[in-house]
């Protein structure tokens, strides 16, 4: 196995963690995934058939909402919430490094695609209005992606996106579009 050595500070000392060659490769490529994950949104935009009749406009608004929140949920569910409970965010744990950065990409995917989702809902009314008091609660979780790469995040901060995810497919299921769990690939969190 060809690996790097990557080292952290567990308060006693110092640790090493071995990374394969593999993982370093996806660690790089997600590194890139705020910036392409926007130019990715755009590109979509840009390719997307546009509706002409208002039900049309309806029914591709819920779908795309139910795409994107649940792209929201996979990722939070897969990268941050099930490593933090396994408690693979802790210092000294094994891998650390690797799921603290996977957590950081995914709570900056998440976020993208929350936004993308309450555009989304903008189209269709009875969606619209369910989503309108969870603005400021996707808003809220800007800045949890980098807090989550540093290995800052708290349980305030998981139970944020956690909260945010379930009121987001509340919200959905109120309005008709029910939000299923869909965990993202590699190529999707890093915009490819």
């Amino acid at each position: 196995m060809v690996g790097a050595t990557a080292c952290g500070s567990d308060g006693g000392g110092s640790r090493q963690e071995e990374l394969s060659a593999a993982s370093m490769g996806e660690l790089a490529a997600l590194s890139a995934a705020e910036p392409s994950a926007v130019e990715a949104d755009e590109l979509a935009a840009a390719a997307a058939p546009s509706p002409t009749t208002s039900a049309e406009k309806q029914k591709f608004a819920k779908t795309r909402f139910v795409a994107n929140a649940g792209l929201a949920a996979g990722a939070t569910y897969q990268w941050i919430i099930k490593p933090y409970r396994a408690g693979k965010f802790k210092k000294g744990a094994k891998g650390r490094t690797f799921a603290l950065i996977k957590a950081g990409l995914a709570g900056a995917f998440a976020y993208n695609r929350l936004k993308a989702a309450a555009d989304n809902a903008k189209g269709d009314p009875l969606l619209s209005k369910a989503m309108a008091p969870l603005t400021a609660g996707i808003a809220s979780l800007k800045g949890l992606g980098s807090k989550l790469r540093k290995g800052d995040a708290g349980d305030a901060d998981i139970n944020s996106f956690d909260d945010v995810i379930s009121s987001v497919k509340d919200a959905g299921k109120s309005a008709g579009a029910e939000v299923v769990d869909k965990v993202p690939s590699t190529s999707q969190l890093s915009g490819g």
